[in-house]
């Protein structure tokens, strides 16, 4: 595992050890890391949120039903023989 240090104002350097005193992390490290977790999980869920948005603007909606997903699986089947 590879490590950072930083600096904080001493404000915040309580808050953090409270944090962790509070939280029932066993570090700070912990405490930071679970913070880096929960941003990194954000960020996925505004980017799976966006690609959804663009695939409901991006053209005229239809109906996918059982017969849809045969073609589909038809059709990408058949791309992958091609492409041996």
């Amino acid at each position: 595992m590879s490590s950072i240090n930083i600096s904080l104002p001493e404000s915040m350097k309580v808050f953090v050890e409270e944090q962790v005193a509070q939280g029932g992390y066993g570090s700070v490290s912990e405490y930071l890391q679970e913070l880096i977790t929960q941003d990194q999980k954000r960020k996925m869920q505004e980017h799976i949120e966006e690609l959804l948005i663009a695939g409901l603007e991006s053209g005229e909606a239809i109906e996918v039903n059982d017969q849809w997903w045969q073609q589909k699986r038809t059709y990408l089947i058949n791309q992958l023989h091609q492409e041996k």
